[in-house]
């Protein structure tokens, strides 16, 4: 005899959803989704990378990063019992960490975050928020449209050495993700011409569009591409790499003849937008299956 199904709770009976809002558009994107679903939602952007003018018709409430005693505070006072971290935000350095009388014993813990890459620090930061009581729950699961799909998402196609070389970019990315470094890479054929550490992928392509510029990287017009893909291990609940418009308008400034991510592992806020950009530039992107 079978056991029947126990239903998951409906967007009601979870309770309010509580968004760590950085910098971008993905917080409204999934402010909205929740919505839509008919959850109830309280946004807590973060200061000096949340905008103002994407949270302002929202219940909301501002926070410092360190402040977790607030942080806390404000999510148990408005229901929040599931919690999404979503949105831009560089990593501060520890002298710029507001710590409140919540956060003083953390502190020592707050050190060993700091030693070691971001999915170490991350993650760590995670484990606080689920031993206080909170669940984590990743933007992909409120918003899963955010999601990159799977095949050609536009007017222009990779051809078969483009195919090669975005697998041996995906090789790469997982490669250099088991020592907790970046999410990104720009190569050409089987070279590599760029990885993505501290300076994100923006300023990883405008490297790659100077080297061009200056003849350090002799490629053909139209030639490499920009690979990302989640690191090994890495909780996806917490950070997915990301594309937007202007991953695209650099990637045409670079060269390049495309971007390649894993498909299901790599989110995009406006995908309308990034594939009449790739049309206009002449650039392929592709979601490859992991």
């Amino acid at each position: 005899m079978t056991e029947a199904a126990v239903p998951s709770p409906s967007a009601p009976e979870q309770g309010t959803l509580g968004i760590i809002c950085g910098g971008g558009a993905f917080p409204v994107v999934v402010a909205e989704a929740a919505l839509k679903a008919g959850r109830k939602v309280f946004l807590l952007p973060i200061h000096g990378f949340a905008e103002a003018a994407a949270v302002e018709h929202y219940p909301h409430e501002w926070i410092h990063i360190g402040s977790f005693g607030k942080l806390s505070s404000v999510l148990r006072r408005n229901g929040c019992r599931q919690v999404v971290f979503v949105g831009t935000v560089l990593r501060p350095s520890i002298a710029k960490l507001r710590v409140d009388w919540g956060s003083l014993k953390l502190i020592p813990r707050v050190l060993g975050m700091f030693r070691g890459g971001d999915d170490h620090l991350l993650t760590a930061v995670g484990r606080i928020f689920e031993e206080h009581g909170f669940e984590l729950v990743g933007a992909h699961e409120i918003a899963p449209d955010i999601l990159v799909p799977t095949g050609v998402l536009g007017a222009h196609r990779p051809s078969a050495e483009d195919l090669e070389a975005a697998n041996f970019g995906l090789d790469v990315v997982r490669a250099l993700g088991q020592f907790d470094i970046g999410q990104g890479v720009v190569v050409g054929g089987r070279r590599v011409l760029a990885v993505e550490a501290a300076e994100g992928t923006d300023l990883m392509l405008e490297r790659c569009r100077d080297l061009r510029a200056n003849g350090r990287i002799k490629l053909r017009q139209k030639a490499g591409m920009l690979v990302k893909a989640p690191k090994p291990g890495q909780d996806r609940r917490l950070d997915l790499p990301s594309i937007g418009p202007r991953t695209i308008e650099l990637a045409a400034e670079a060269g390049l003849a495309g971007v390649a991510v894993e498909a299901g592992g790599v989110i995009a806020a406006n995908i309308e937008d990034i594939i009449r950009i790739a049309d206009e530039t002449g650039l392929f992107i592709i979601g490859l299956d992991s």
